[in-house]
This record gives C-alpha cells, structure tokens and sequence, in this order.
C-alpha cells in the first residue's frame, strides 16, 4: 500500500511482527481497513509501518493470530512534540530564536543612496526618513517602492528620478540627478577698489581705465581700476579687470610661552572589552584601575554584520595608554622668534601666499608670568583690490 497523505503529522509507528501467523495477520490488517505500508518480509518475521491512530487497533489482531510486536522506530510530528515538551526550555528558547529571527529578518538595517554628486547624502536620507524608510523601521511599515519614488522626487530639489530597491534588509535609494545649465561668470560692469588703506606699489589694468599712479596713497574704498572708460560723449562701461598691490600695516599682538609641555607614548597600555547591546555596554575584561600617572584612551568599536549589514550589537575595546609628560624651556629669543614666524604665516594664509613682509617693527615687548609679549607693526606688500558694481540709476 502506498504511504498515506500527511503521514508525518499525523503520526507513524514502526512495528517488527514476529510469530507463526505472520501472514494472517497481514490479512486481518487489511480486512480491518487499516493503512500499512513499507512492509517487508525479514528473516524471523515482517517489518510494516501504520498510522498512530490505528496503533491500538492491532491487539485484537495479535491476540487472534498469536503473533507479537515490536516497535522499532517512532515516526512524525506528535513523537517530535512530546520530546520536546519534555525539555522545555530548549524548546522556548528554540521558539525565542525563531521569533527573534523572524523580527530581525523584518526590520530595515540599512539605507545607502548611490548616484548623488551635487546632492549631499544625508539630506537624501533625511527625506528619506520623513517618509518612512530609515534604519531599524519595520519593513511592512513602508509604503511601495512606487510611492516612496514619487514622494522622494517631490521632496528633493534639482532631482529628475528616484529609485528605492529593497533586497531583504538592505535598502538602496538611486538619485538621478538633473542636468543643469552650465554657469557662466557674471560680467557685470563693475570698478575695481580698494579693500583698505595702503600705498600702491605695482598696478596693472588689464581692462578698464587705472585712476591711481604707483607711490600714491589710497584710502578704503577708493576707485583704482574705473570701469568707465571714454570721454562724456562716448562713455561705456566694462568690466575692469587687473591687479594692484599696495604697502599694507597690520598690528598683531603676538604671546609665546617660556615653558612648552610634550607628550609621548611609552608604549604601556590597558584593553578593557564590552559587550555592546544597542546603547548599552557590559563590560567583561580589563577590570581595575591602571597605575598610570598620566595617559590616554582610545575606543574602537566592532559591531557583527550580517551579509554587509551592521547589526545593533558587537564589542567595543578601550585602549588606556600610558603617555610621558616632558617640559622644555625656551630662550626668551628662540620665544620671539616663533612668534614672529606665526606671525608670518598668518598674514601668509589671510592675504595671499604672495604676499611680501617689507618690515616689521617691534611697538613693544615684555617679559611677564613665564611669556613673552609682544606687540608688532609689519609692512606687507599685497593684493589690494575688491570689486564694485556699476549702478545706474534709472529715474534720472
């Protein structure tokens, strides 16, 4: 006979039949109704498998033919059940492990955006969250990819298509973004000034018409370059181009101190190692204080991933090192000489690189709580020049 359907759910025995009436009671079996199956013939009897439910049903048949019984296996999902109840805390925590799993399985981990050049990504992944798809959101909480499309493309400006993909936990948002025109410069017309009081040193007017000489001295805001250029029958306005230099001073009070503390490593150290759980930590190893007089720490974190998604939870390891404190004295020259040199390099950094220290001279210097004070007047030679629309005015 064939294997009956759902045969594992309901339930299977397997039974070894011994006796002299082996074949008889096959046929009692049979005229009784009862399903067997995978019968065969062994050397001291017959092996067969029944349901559970026509179990009990086979002492009558025994008793009659004079045969015995032996079972030999227990098959299906009732003799699974009963093992299992047996040990119960294996099973809930079996049924724990799938529950947990299954709302792992159910969350966004993570959301990356591709395709972004001008647009920042996480101006993308704030309108992303506004509508719904963020990390650690339930994925049956999201609107369709269709939707989420259409309402990306409205909520983000200069944006031709959205795309949202969705591969199990993973989440990829897909800009493309709209072609826009090529900039092009401003050509207004426009003067050339002066940013602040100076004496011009070198002027060249590539465009325009220069209204200042080389030795004058101007005043901030004062016109060098016009863009009005002809006589008053045939003025015309351009866009002045050029460069001018001119003697700036600036006064900087400047203070270096006599005393300079430096740390190294001594390359001693203390690892502590947690446990991290979302925005908890257990800590497991490393306890007790360190004996360092003076040190640093470092924290490195290692979440687990998951077929590239990082997962709420991994170690996290404190690194305590040991640093060696040393103070070196300076000589009140070598502490003005840095100064100086700062100095330098911040009118460098704030006036062009081109710029050229004529001179400096020191206004005054002191001495006082282990620094030195100083207060200079440098001469630079620099770009000196700022631009100023041409504004007609129409009601005249």
């Amino acid at each position: 006979m064939k294997e009956p359907p759902l045969s594992w759910l309901r339930g299977a025995v397997a039974l070894h039949i011994t006796g002299d009436r082996t074949e008889g009671f096959i046929n009692a079996v049979t005229e009784a109704g009862i399903v067997i199956w995978n019968v065969k013939a062994t050397g001291k009897g017959v092996s067969l498998r029944l349901l559970l439910d026509d179990f009990y049903a086979l002492r009558p048949l025994l008793k009659q033919t004079g045969c015995r019984m032996h079972i030999t296996g227990r098959i299906g999902m009732p003799f699974v059940a009963a093992r299992l109840w047996k040990r119960k805390f294996f099973a809930a925590g079996l049924l724990l492990f799938g529950i947990v799993l299954v709302m792992l399985s159910s969350l966004v981990w993570t959301v990356r955006v591709e395709g972004n050049d001008r647009l920042a990504s996480e101006d993308v992944l704030d309108a992303a969250r506004k509508e719904g798809v963020y990390p650690y959101q339930w994925i049956w909480r999201m609107d369709s990819p269709d939707k989420l499309s259409k309402h990306l493309a409205a909520r983000l400006p200069g944006v031709s298509w959205v795309g949202i993909e969705r591969n199990g936990t993973f989440v990829k948002i897909q800009i493309v973004e709209a072609k826009l025109p090529e900039a092009k410069p401003l050509n207004s017309p426009r003067h050339l000034i002066s940013r602040t009081d100076a004496v011009i040193t070198d002027i060249y007017a590539e465009q325009g018409r220069p209204v200042v000489q080389r030795n004058a001295r101007v005043k901030k805001g004062e016109v060098l370059i016009s863009g009005i250029i002809g006589d008053e029958a045939n003025m015309q306005a351009v866009v002045a181009k050029g460069e001018v230099k001119g003697l700036v001073w600036h006064e900087y009070n400047i203070e270096v101190p006599l005393e300079k503390k430096h740390t190294a490593y001594t390359g001693e150290r203390k690892d502590r190692t947690y446990l991290v759980l979302g925005s908890w930590a257990v800590q497991l190893w490393g306890y007790g204080k360190s004996s360092f007089t003076a040190s640093r720490t470092l924290t490195e974190l290692d979440p687990l991933t998951w077929r590239g998604t990082r997962l709420p939870f991994g170690w996290m390891t404190e690194k305590e090192m040991e640093v060696n404190e040393t103070r070196e004295t300076v000589t009140p020259e070598a502490a003005k000489k840095e100064g100086l040199g700062r100095a330098a390099a911040d009118i460098a950094a704030r006036y062009g690189s081109d710029s050229v220290i004529k001179s400096q001279k020191i206004l005054h210097e002191k001495k006082e709580n282990g620094k030195v004070y100083m207060k200079v007047l440098f001469e630079v030679e620099e770009r000196i020049t700022e631009e100023l629309p041409i504004v007609y005015n129409r009601g005249e």
